[in-house]
């Protein structure tokens, strides 16, 4: 490649990165899903758009795919709270496995005697399409917000099923005779296993790295915990095991172990998945070929029907039994099971293993994918109100960073009061906070001063709070406390004090 070739190059992915942001405006405004404009602006550029670019390239397309999902994963578990997924756990599991039995099985059965495929293929797309997203959920949802075990079991539902919905379609991808079924559930359940204690493995050791050693400028950490989340993935397919799996549980211990300079964290990995989605479903838009589209399109709308209408709200249902969870909220869990890039991603698996028929897989799919969020996308936050589901936002939780004072032996935490927090009208000596911590600095308006005892805080303040190192902790639990309950957190049973009072 010439340099004139390079420079032509990131021109080209530039000005693409500049569109498909403003992709995401228009994405906010309309309510769709942003893969939809990701993909078409993938679809203009490639064969028969604009610029009649041609790529065919299923094997390089599933490697970048792969790619760009541990980076996905690892930015959603970083963003998952272990407190709000925790009493919701066992729940998504049996989604994330009991749950897939029963979609693979019924789309698959839809597929073969209502399309005609044969078997394989009609298994190979039951279990393609039985992987939810959670970009795709909540990127509709996000102006409405849901009952907390609502949005936890989706988020950790949308984590933890693509790991044997990819052990399932490697499966039937494989040339030779598919497995019988109690072989499957044996391969699956050891993958599962050595990818979960790899990945929790990995998480534990680079949380406790992370906090016992000072890196020599904040913008490492970010990079470090990235590197540890794709290091979990590696690890895990090293071993034989899932490595989504392993990705998704290492950033969510990484995630939920107050590290160092967390929200910095958080941010770095968003901006990464935020261009790992547009180039994978750039990429995914430049792969189909739209003139072959049509006569996939009405076996995609019968393969979406018996998925949407029959075998998502019988996967819910079957699954969610044990647990006794309202059928309102069943209903808005089957309605939210959105397909986005994993389910086209897998399907150029069986194009890699050259399986008859998998031209048509990808193409049913893709359809499939790209029909039904446009169907269902829009018609979410209508249907959360209709069931009653919709709720006013809780207060909102304060934004705290840590920053280490490694030769000090304390810490630096950065705290900034939002709109909603309860945290507005208290004074400074009403955070009670342990001793050997104190409030240093308040940030209002642009303007630092050094608060009084008597000083009120305000929507919008920023705080320096310095603590020493054992009550560390004590002074954050305190400090999300008073911005949950107010000054009268202790009453409400939302106490955080840990360590003491310093009144």
């Amino acid at each position: 490649m010439t340099v004139h070739q390079l420079n032509e190059l990131l021109l080209i992915c530039s000005l693409v990165l500049l569109i498909a942001v403003a992709a995401v405006r228009i994405s906010s405004r309309s309510g769709l899903p942003s893969l939809l404009l990701y993909l078409g602006i993938g679809i203009a550029i490639g064969q028969d758009g604009i610029f009649d670019v041609r790529f065919d390239d299923a094997r390089l397309t599933q490697v970048i795919g792969y790619a760009a999902l541990v980076v996905i994963l690892a930015e959603g578990g970083l963003g998952t709270k272990w407190k709000e997924i925790k009493p919701v756990l066992p729940a998504a599991v049996a989604l994330s496995t009991v749950g897939i039995a029963v979609s693979v099985g019924i789309t698959a059965a839809g597929a073969h005697y209502l399309v005609g495929l044969e078997w394989r293929q009609a298994l190979i797309i039951g279990a393609v399409v039985s992987s939810t997203d959670a970009a795709a959920v909540f990127s509709v949802l996000r102006k409405v917000p849901l009952p907390s075990r609502v949005t936890g079991v989706l988020e950790a539902e949308s984590g933890f099923n693509d790991a044997p919905v990819v052990i399932l379609v490697i499966a039937f991808s494989t040339a030779g005779p598919v497995d019988d079924w109690y072989v499957l559930i044996g391969k699956i359940a050891l993958e599962l296993a050595i990818g979960a204690a790899i990945g929790l493995a990995t998480g534990w050791l680079g949380a406790f790295g992370l906090r016992h050693v000072a890196l020599p400028a904040s913008g490492l950490y970010p990079i470090a915990v990235m590197a540890i989340a794709v290091v979990a993935y590696a690890a895990g397919a090293m071993a034989h095991g899932s490595g989504f799996l392993a990705v998704y549980l290492a950033s969510m211990l990484l995630g939920n172990s107050r590290l160092p300079h967390a929200p910095a964290n958080r941010g770095f990995a968003e901006g990464l998945g935020w261009i790992a989605q547009i180039g994978m479903f750039v990429l995914l838009g430049l792969l189909v070929t739209p003139s072959e589209l049509l006569d996939d399109f009405w076996p995609a709308v019968v393969v979406g029907l018996v998925l949407t209408m029959v075998a998502r709200p019988l996967e819910v249902f079957v699954s969610l039994l044990p647990f006794r969870i309202p059928w309102q909220e069943q209903v808005l869990m089957s309605w939210a099971g959105l397909r986005g890039a994993v389910p086209i991603i897998l399907a150029t698996i069986p194009m890699v293993y050259g399986i008859d028929g998998s031209r048509r897989v990808f193409n049913i799919v893709f359809v499939l994918v790209v029909v039904y969020t446009l169907v269902q996308g829009p018609t979410l936050p209508w249907l959360a109100r209709a069931l009653h589901l919709s709720r006013s936002a809780d207060a909102a939780d304060l934004g705290i960073e840590s920053a280490p004072l490694e030769r000090l032996r304390g810490h630096l935490l950065s705290v900034a009061i939002p709109e909603e927090s309860k945290m507005h009208g208290v004074e400074v000596a009403e955070l009670r906070l342990p001793p050997g911590s104190a409030v240093t600095l308040v940030v209002r308006d642009g303007k630092s001063f050094v608060p009084l005892p008597s000083t009120v805080l305000r929507r919008g303040d920023e705080l320096l709070v310095v603590a020493t190192d054992p009550v560390r902790d004590a002074a954050e639990r305190r400090l999300r406390a008073v911005g949950q309950g107010g000054k009268l957190a202790d009453w409400l049973g939302t106490g955080g004090n840990g360590g003491g009072r310093s009144d």
